[in-house]
């Protein structure tokens, strides 16, 4: 898997349809958590929360989230996280101060993420990321 290319052929792909109404997190989180179950709980924990915040980039700039996808290739060490939204506006990172509540987000998915960015849509964007694992 690399960069904006689509995940290759015999990916494991799991999809979660947000619908048009903000999900709880503790949602997102618990499908990803079963979903990726026989990960180590140090990259599971990056992988859910790099989807908490893309999840909660695209509520928050993106209209709304539309669907939150993961694949991961069978015997690979990355997992990819893509989410769908509906602005074409593409995401940039903030700063992180210690004296605002907002901002991290995508300062926390660059830092966890071997790679992430955004691929315009017909409507929208789907931004991605991809964290790895030396599970397998």
């Amino acid at each position: 898997m690399g960069s904006d290319d689509i995940p290759p052929r015999g990916a494991r792909e799991l999809v979660l349809d947000l619908g048009e109404h903000t999900p709880p997190l503790v949602a997102v989180r618990r499908w990803a958590a079963v979903a990726l179950a026989d990960l180590s709980d140090e990259v599971l924990g990056d992988v859910l929360l790099v989807a908490t915040e893309l999840v909660t980039n695209a509520y928050d700039h993106g209209v709304f989230a539309r669907e939150v996808r993961l694949f991961r290739v069978s015997g690979a060490c990355t997992v990819r996280i893509e989410v769908d939204d509906g602005s074409p506006a593409q995401p940039l990172i903030g700063h992180s101060r210690i004296d605002r509540r907002r901002g991290r987000g995508l300062v926390i998915v660059n830092r966890l993420s071997k790679a992430w960015g955004a691929i315009p849509n017909v409507v929208g964007k789907t931004v991605w990321a991809e964290v790895e694992s030396d599970d397998s």
